[in-house]
């Protein structure tokens, strides 16, 4: 017989709330070899992630993968590590400390914000406990990724509905699946590719990376290639580039697998062969800035680009923590939880509380 959580720190009489659960993929605690091996290991034995019969998989991540990739990846980490830490955790605890900042000064109801990363810390299963024990009984799922794929979005749902699955009283839930042509998010997009280029020279190319994924996901129905490239061309449409100002393509792809294309690394070789000296590129897909921007992007096809003939390849940061990324994310949560309340009058919690006691549900 299943034994069921009790609802943490629950109490007769508190007042219910709203809670947003911000989540973000995740990253290592350190960047050291052992701190990376942890993060990999849940990272990669997810079935969302890799759809390899488990019993191959499970060989080929644990005597393969996990023996060679942590020291090679925590090398990658330390160029881009920071004194407070991983670029991907602090903006992504700006962005939730900032949206329950925006959220007290705009919903009409009490909201509490929470941020989770699917593999690593704050776990989903603790922010969730966080929500509830704050008097949380509807729960909005709001993932950092403008692009629904299984690899991640689903991921997170994953993740959320087994940590419900183990509650007493699951709260009412509703989850985001996808932004990837909110209005809001599109014009963010174009307002700081705008500021960029009102500050640094601009590019003859203007790359829009995306982070790759299997082409065998796309075949199987993963809408992830189409709204990527929606937001491209919404993207372009926004900042009236012609034809021949911009391309786009799909960065981090790893083994033998096709994955979608074009990819980014032989996509700014190409360019510097034929003669482009200068390009920008900006990866619509990432929330906030991490390993695959600022290493992957800002520095290794740099490099490939100078390598091919390429003069400059001018990296232009994520929309992070910005006020417009904040604004984007606090409209799309403030839709999502119009209407939803409780369906008759509530008590106040002092009401709620005598009630209890006088029909013997608390002493």
């Amino acid at each position: 017989m299943p034994t069921y959580q009790t609802t943490p720190q629950f109490e007769h009489g508190q007042s219910p709330c709203t809670g947003i659960l911000v989540v973000n993929l995740g990253t290592p605690e350190a960047p050291s070899a052992a701190a990376v091996r942890r993060f990999l290991r849940q990272f990669l034995s997810d079935p969302r992630v890799v759809e390899y019969p488990r019993a191959l998989w499970w060989l080929i991540l644990n005597l393969v993968i996990l023996v060679i990739r942590p020291s090679r990846s925590a090398a990658a980490y330390k160029k881009i590590w920071t004194e407070r830490g991983s670029p991907l955790m602090i903006y992504s605890q700006s962005i939730a400390n900032k949206l329950r900042e925006s959220l007290d000064r705009t919903s009409a109801e009490t909201v509490k914000v929470e941020l989770a990363m699917t593999y690593g810390q704050p776990s989903i299963d603790a922010a969730i406990d966080h929500l509830l024990a704050d008097g949380a009984r509807r729960l909005l799922i709001l993932p950092l990724y403008p692009q629904y794929s299984g690899t991640t979005t689903a991921a997170v749902f994953d993740a959320v509905m087994k940590k419900l699955g183990r509650l007493r009283w699951i709260p009412e839930t509703r989850l985001i699946n996808n932004y990837h042509d909110d209005p809001a998010f599109i014009d963010a997009l174009a307002s700081s590719i705008r500021a960029h280029w009102a500050h640094h020279p601009r590019g003859e190319k203007l790359l829009m990376s995306f982070h790759g994924i299997p082409k065998s996901l796309l075949e199987k129905g993963d809408p992830y290639f189409c709204q990527c490239q929606k937001t491209a061309r919404l993207l372009v449409e926004k900042l009236g580039l012609g034809d021949d100002e911009w391309v786009i393509a799909f960065q981090s792809r790893v083994g033998a697998e096709k994955w979608l294309s074009p990819y980014t690394d032989e996509t700014v070789r190409t360019l510097g062969k034929q003669g482009i000296r200068e390009i920008d590129v900006v990866c619509p897909g990432f929330s906030t800035d991490c390993l695959e921007t600022l290493e992957e992007i800002a520095m290794q096809n740099a490099e490939f680009f100078h390598e091919a003939g390429g003069r400059t390849l001018r990296y232009i940061p994520a929309l992070n923590d910005s006020d417009a990324h904040i604004d984007t994310l606090s409209a799309l949560a403030l839709r999502h939880i119009a209407g939803w309340q409780a369906s008759g009058p509530e008590e106040s919690g002092e009401a709620s509380r005598k009630r209890a006691i006088a029909l013997g549900a608390i002493r």
